[in-house]
This record gives structure tokens, sequence and C-alpha cells, in this order.
């Protein structure tokens, strides 16, 4: 008679050393690398980065021209009209004889400074006044609510254009000389009419996560309602303020160029993307490097931004789909 196979014992140990445990910044970093449109665009945006960090060596060590350096009588010709790319100069000259190649390097040094300090201001004022009004409710949610309507209800355009035409007519600027013409100026414009937007999403964040247990856990155990907004309730909030504030960058860069290209944005000495296609547009048929250089820059900017901040939505949302 045969006597039954005994079953083989499981090695705990073997089962044990093959799971792998993974801390949530190894779960984003895994999901996010698997898109391909978002890290291309992290390399587009590293160098641009590098290029508005360098520009000043690289004008002056490589290229040789300055941002605002005249070369009328080897960049114009007899009537006037810019010549177009060469070995010297690599995208040509402007209506003034300036270097192209130049002034697109620090016209990315004017668009990422404006669009990244007032993203930062922006981000700062919606936020706290979103988890201000999302925590308290009732009176305060009521009235911070109704200023963030009344701010989105304004055709922010016409009303930037209007303050920066006033706020830009004395040396002392606005506000008692605090907010003064040129790039404080339109990082002030920019960021007060874009606050709304991150006030309001952080406010409906808060909502729910007022009634989560471990809030009521902090209040159970003592801790006060400025305790709780800063070490509880911020920084659930850390993903979507990141993932909107990389959105909101592009759309900035975008409102700079408007101002710019409508001659209300930084100084004519300070070279902008805006400034650039203003001047090109009415020589454009025959100097079409004036518009096409300072489009694609404009253009690749604002897409890698944009891909970067679905990359980054898509990493932090466990129920995207791959």
């Amino acid at each position: 008679m045969t006597s039954l196979a005994e079953p083989q014992s499981l090695d705990v140990t073997q089962i044990e050393s093959g799971i792998e445990g993974r801390s949530p910044r190894q779960i984003f970093w895994a999901r996010f690398k698997e898109d391909k449109a978002a890290m291309a665009s992290v390399g587009v945006i590293a160098v641009l980065g590098l290029l508005a960090i360098f520009a000043g060596v690289i004008s002056k060590h490589i290229v040789g021209h300055g941002p605002n350096d005249l070369f009328q009588t080897r960049m114009l010709d007899s009537f006037g009209i810019p010549k177009g790319p060469n070995s010297d100069f690599w995208l040509g000259a402007d209506k003034s004889g300036r270097d192209v190649f130049v002034r697109l390097l620090y016209g990315a040094r004017t668009s990422l400074l404006v669009a990244v300090v007032a993203t930062g201001f922006a981000m700062a004022i919606g936020t706290v006044l979103g988890i201000v009004a999302g925590y308290f409710r009732g009176f305060t949610d009521t009235v911070i609510s109704r200023s963030v309507d009344i701010v989105l209800a304004i055709p922010y355009l016409l009303f930037a254009i209007g303050i920066v035409a006033a706020c830009g007519t004395t040396k002392e600027g606005c506000v008692g000389g605090l907010v003064e013409p040129g790039l404080s100026l339109v990082v002030f414009v920019i960021a007060i009419f874009t606050w709304p937007y991150i006030a309001r999403i952080v406010r409906g964040s808060v909502l729910s996560i007022r009634e989560k247990d471990f809030i009521e856990a902090s209040r159970s155990l003592g801790a006060g309602h400025v305790r709780i907004m800063v070490r509880e309730v911020l920084p659930t909030l850390v993903g979507p303020i990141v993932v909107y504030a990389t959105l909101l960058v592009p759309s900035n860069i975008l409102f700079e160029a408007a101002l710019s290209y409508l001659g209300l944005g930084v100084p004519p000495s300070t070279p902008s993307w805006g400034q650039m296609l203003a001047e090109g547009s009415d020589i454009f048929d025959v100097a079409w490097w004036l518009m096409l250089f300072p489009g694609v820059f404009l253009l690749s900017t604002t897409l890698a931004f944009n891909l970067l901040g679905d990359g980054l939505r898509d990493a932090l949302d466990p129920r995207a789909d791959r």
C-alpha cells in the first residue's frame, strides 16, 4: 500500500525576500518615468533654464554679441531691412541690427523669471486663502469665495493693460513705490489675477480633508487651528499644488508675452519673446526669422510645461490609467 506524499513546507523567508516594499516617492518616480513625453519635457525645461542662466556667458564668450549691441552697418541693408541667419548671427538680426539669438536667450531669462516668480506669489496667496476658506467655512468661506468670484469675473487682460499703463507712467510706480515699472510691475499684475484659480482648487480639497479621521484625531489631542492647517492639511495638498503650478507657469509666460507684445510689459531694453514678436510682425514677409524663432521658443516652453504638468498629475494620481 503506497503512502501519500507529504506536503512540502513553504519557505516563508524566501517568500518574504521576494516582496519589495516601495515608498510613495519610489512609486511616483516609477510611474512618472514611464511617461516619455513628461520626461522629454523635463529635458526641454532644463535646457531652457540653463540657456537662461548662462545667457550672459554664452553671449560674451561664445557669440561675442550683447543683447542690445547694434550692428546696423553689418546686418542692415541699404533699405534698412535686417539680414537673415549667417555664421556670425546664427538666427539673424532684428530691425535695429541686434543679434536675435542672444536676445532669445535673454528673453528666456525674462519669461521664465516673470512666470516662476508670479506663479510663486499666486500660489502662496491662493493656497493660504484656500486653506482658510475650506477649513473655517461659514462667513470666512463666503467672503473669500465671493472675492474669488469677483476677480474671476474681471476681464483680466483689459484690467492688466490699464494697471500697467497707469503704474508705468511714473518712476514711482504704484502702491507707494512698492511696485515699480518693469519686471516687478509685470509680476504684480500677473499674480493678482491668477491666485483665484489655485484658491478655488485648494478650498475644494480642504473641504473634504477637514472631515478626515486624522484631522479629528489632531483636534482631540489639543492641536490648534493653525497647527492643523500647517502640519496636517497643507502636506496633503502638496501634490495638487505642484501639478497646478506647472500648469500655471505656461499661462503666465503667455500672459507676460501678451503684455510685452502690446508694449506694456518689460522695458524696451529688456529682451522679451512677446516684444520680439511685436517688433517682427510688421516686416515678417521679408524677415521671417523675427517671428519664427521667438514663436518656436514660446511654443516649446509652454508645451513642455503643460506636458510636465500632465505627467505629474498622472504620476501622483493612483487612479490614473497607465
